[in-house]
């Protein structure tokens, strides 16, 4: 059964930049349209989107291809014995062709589109650790890929941030950033590139945000963090916002372009474990660990939808590209299942 749900909108400080008065308050519409359940036989721990796909991972060795623009959302491809001890991290580029999946072994695969035309994925080799250290749990944690697939970001459990050349040598980093004493840094939960590669941002398990200009290989800022652990960073579609959260259950925001702290969204009330900006970058989706996911409008500062489908936790939300249709969400986590969400109102 669809299951609408309205919620208000309401005035608050711009975190999106310039000035507002009052705002009249508007309603804003969505409902459940499709949820896969079972998707996968354990927790889903990332989801990643392309313009015609959903991509998930779990703790299984298998992922899973959903066909987006299909009614029902059918799965059209399982990628078995991807990862043999399940994968906690899945990141696709933005023009959808390049995949990169990290797995619990320390193992990264990388994917491409078949040039087919099929739709399908495809193996596209992995990172080879043969120049740097070891390859082992906790080398690779979080991945990030830029716009066209050609870089991949990834953090560590002692702090370090890499960035690799996909189309050059997988062998070796193209930069490495610390973020503490060499091999001391604390461990990098999440991270992000910018769309126009020129920005790496990570979280860490110490509440650190650190920005890094991956043009001069240095750091361009270290921000207020937010004391405890940061599980999720994202730079907006314009890159001038960074928007970090974790367990302080608060999402911070920050103008990349002076490195400062611009205002908070709060209304959770357990961890933060996932963000993504929209394709406008005028609203940010967040999932937490008590199964609730809400819409924010980034112009008002305020929360304009709360969802829940399960009191389980959500491990990743992330928006559809917009295509010709309404704005489609989806969540997915400890339950196993994907929850696919639409705007209702056809604004």
């Amino acid at each position: 059964m669809h299951n609408i749900f309205w919620f208000q909108k309401t005035a608050n400080r711009s975190l999106a930049g310039g000035s507002h008065g009052s705002v009249a308050t508007m309603s804003k519409q969505y409902l459940t349209t499709h949820t896969i359940d079972n998707a996968h036989i354990t927790d889903v721990f990332s989801i990643a989107a392309t313009p015609t796909a959903l991509l998930s991972a779990s703790g299984s060795s298998t992922l899973h291809i959903h066909a987006t623009t299909q009614p029902n959302i059918p799965l059209v491809q399982s990628l078995t014995g991807a990862h043999k001890l399940g994968c906690h991290h899945i990141a696709v580029s933005r023009n959808g062709k390049i995949a990169a999946s990290a797995g619990f072994g320390g193992d990264v695969k990388i994917w491409k589109l078949a040039d087919s035309g099929t739709g399908d994925w495809q193996p596209f080799g992995e990172l080879d650790f043969g120049k740097g250290a070891g390859k082992g749990a906790g080398e690779i944690w979080a991945v990030a890929l830029s716009e066209d697939g050609q870089f991949l970001a990834s953090t560590t459990y002692d702090g370090r941030i890499n960035v690799w050349d996909l189309y050059g040598d997988r062998s070796a980093t193209m930069r490495e950033y610390e973020t503490g004493s060499a091999g001391a840094g604390t461990f990098g939960l999440c991270v992000d590139l910018s769309r126009d590669g020129k920005y790496t941002a990570s979280g860490h398990q110490s509440g650190a945000v650190y920005v890094f200009n991956n043009n001069t290989g240095r750091l361009q800022y270290s921000l207020p963090g937010l004391v405890k652990p940061i599980r999720t960073v994202a730079f907006s579609p314009a890159g001038t916002r960074l928007a970090a959260a974790g367990d302080a259950g608060i999402i911070a925001i920050y103008d990349t372009k002076h490195g400062e702290h611009v205002g908070n969204l709060t209304g959770h009330t357990a961890w933060i474990t996932s963000i993504d900006w929209s394709d406008t970058g005028e609203y940010l989706l967040s999932g937490s660990f008590d199964g609730k996911v809400k819409v924010w409008s980034i112009d008002r500062g305020a929360c304009v939808a709360t969802h829940s489908e399960t009191d389980k936790a959500l491990w990743a939300v992330k928006w559809l590209p917009k295509m010709a249709r309404n704005e489609m969400f989806c969540t997915a986590g400890a339950n196993r299942s994907l929850t696919f969400y639409r705007e209702a109102t056809g604004a």
